[in-house]
């Protein structure tokens, strides 16, 4: 069974970056059409940024132009960049595949942004 576990959150002033790190184990997802989602505290999970597998992304328009995913196939790990962070993108970042049977959720990755 494939476990996901989200890395690479963290504190910081609006206008900063971070990048977020998913990795998978248990089965390569290269096959996979990937997800980050966020979900903020009150509020419904949304899907922020996807990654077919042969590569073809997806932004909601909160993310166009400041995010930008990625994924490694050698390391069966998704990539997510986010520049230029609002304090809007405050929430738990969450990383899984876009099929109707998702992969076991992960615990997520903090990524508070101050202003």
């Amino acid at each position: 069974q494939v476990q996901v576990v989200e890395s690479g959150g963290g504190l910081v002033q609006a206008g900063e970056s971070l990048r977020l790190s998913c990795a998978a184990s248990g089965s390569p997802v290269r096959f996979s059409n990937m997800g980050w989602y966020r979900q903020a505290p009150g509020k419904q999970r949304e899907l922020v940024a996807s990654i077919t597998s042969g590569g073809n992304t997806y932004y909601a328009d909160s993310a166009k132009g400041r995010f930008t995913i990625s994924r490694s196939n050698a390391r069966n790990t998704v990539y997510l960049q986010m520049s230029s962070l609002k304090p809007e993108d405050t929430a738990v970042y969450y990383c899984n595949t876009l099929s109707a049977s998702p992969f076991p959720w992960g615990q997520g990755t903090q990524v508070t942004v101050s202003s």
